[in-house]
């Protein structure tokens, strides 16, 4: 079953985002995941308003490869800057309707 991770970004340092890019890109793809966007236009429709500089959604081919990266002893590193140099949140999401 497909997984989506949805990522709120905003930088509070970029010094980060380079190394950042040039790994993860990589890695992502390393476990099946796909990007479906990666993107600063964006607009919240509904609900108590929450900014972010980007908005992220990858596509997994499974919960487990979703962990397999986040777990990633490549990626750590990379996380870590990420999360110092942001303010971020990452939902993982079943690619599933259990209302339908």
């Amino acid at each position: 079953m497909k997984y989506y991770s949805v990522i709120s970004v905003t930088p509070t340092n970029e010094d980060w985002i380079p190394a950042y890019l040039e790994v993860v890109v990589g890695l992502v793809a390393k476990q099946g995941g796909q990007f479906l966007a990666r993107t600063p236009n964006h607009e919240q429709l509904e609900g108590e308003k929450q900014d972010a500089a980007l908005r992220i959604i990858i596509e997994w081919p499974s919960r487990q490869a979703a962990l397999d990266f986040s777990n990633d002893a490549d990626y750590q590193p990379h996380l870590e800057a990420r999360l110092a140099g942001s303010v971020s949140q990452h939902f993982l999401i079943e690619g599933k309707d259990q209302l339908a």
